[in-house]
């Protein structure tokens, strides 16, 4: 089971981001995605202060090297900050639908990137495991019924913004491979990049004069910040580590798959929780998809 520990942790991952959908939805609903962003960043970073505190005896590690620090907090701002808001865009312009389809397309560029950048080779069993997967997670996205089929007049600009996401997404995956070298803790890691996305969006904020405005939507929607505090610890924190965990463990191609698997596991949430129908396409696709996964863990 130990040498599956990358793979195990990017399903965890997986299971992570799909709690963390779910309350974010309705958090989203009360104050807005940007704000619900900028806020559950702020909680990840402050509940990975005390963890590290508590773990490492310092809220930071100050004792790692530069290239810890400098590929970490790249991997923070491209993939946390900006990939969310080009993701977040992109929603904005065509749909949820269509923007978690582009967004899936963040596994072929991590795949392309560690191809590029560190000479990463997948066996035949492993590319089919891959081809497997990202099949069903495409098969049931385009099965799902997001409520926005009419035209959108800034089509164009949403599919780009979606394609940037992916980029964003899977740049900092392997940022965060290069910065998780030396098998650097997880928790460690996630507090450098989840401090560099925050200075990222709190200086935008700042930039844009909405520090004021944020706060204040705050104090009038106690409840969303209450969903959010807990969004942090499931997704930011819990989510994100075990996602630096998978990367550091297995290939960035297999973790990136492992790791994009949320719009899978959302179909039993869909299904009992907010009572959605649920069609073939989308059952033949999580199938799929597990056959997938299935096929990862026999390479």
């Amino acid at each position: 089971m130990t040498n599956y520990i990358g793979e195990l942790a990017g399903i965890l991952t997986s299971i992570m981001y799909t709690l963390n959908a779910a309350i974010i939805t309705r958090a989203g609903k009360q104050v807005g995605s940007v704000i619900s962003n900028r806020t559950r960043i702020l909680f990840a970073f402050a509940y990975l202060l005390i963890i590290n505190l508590v773990l490492f005896g310092q809220p930071l590690p100050l004792g790692a090297s530069a290239d810890h620090w400098t590929w970490l907090a790249l991997s923070g701002v491209i993939g946390l900050a900006l990939g969310d808001a080009f993701l977040f865009q992109s929603y904005l312009l065509v749909g949820p639908r269509l923007g978690m389809l582009l967004l899936s397309l963040s596994t072929v560029f991590g795949i392309l990137e560690a191809w590029a950048f560190f000479g990463e080779t997948l066996s035949l069993v492993q590319i089919i495991g891959i081809s497997l997967a990202l099949g069903g997670i495409i098969w049931v996205i385009l099965d799902h019924r997001a409520g926005q089929e009419s035209a959108h007049p800034h089509a164009a600009r949403g599919v780009l913004f979606g394609i940037l996401a992916a980029i964003g997404q899977a740049t900092g995956f392997v940022f965060s491979k290069q910065g998780m070298a030396e098998n650097f803790s997880p928790f460690q890691g996630n507090v450098i990049r989840m401090l560099a996305a925050a200075l990222a969006l709190w200086l935008m904020a700042a930039f844009q004069k909405e520090i004021g405005s944020t706060v204040q939507t705050l104090r009038q929607n106690i409840s969303a910040l209450k969903l959010l505090a807990l969004a942090a610890l499931v997704g930011p924190v819990l989510g994100v580590t075990s996602s630096l965990l998978a990367v550091q463990h297995a290939e960035v191609g297999v973790a990136s798959v492992l790791t994009s698997l949320s719009p899978i596991f959302i179909l039993p949430v869909s299904h009992f929780v907010f009572k959605e129908r649920l069609g073939w396409q989308a059952v033949a696709g999580t199938v799929l998809a597990m056959a997938g996964v299935f096929t990862l863990f026999l390479a």
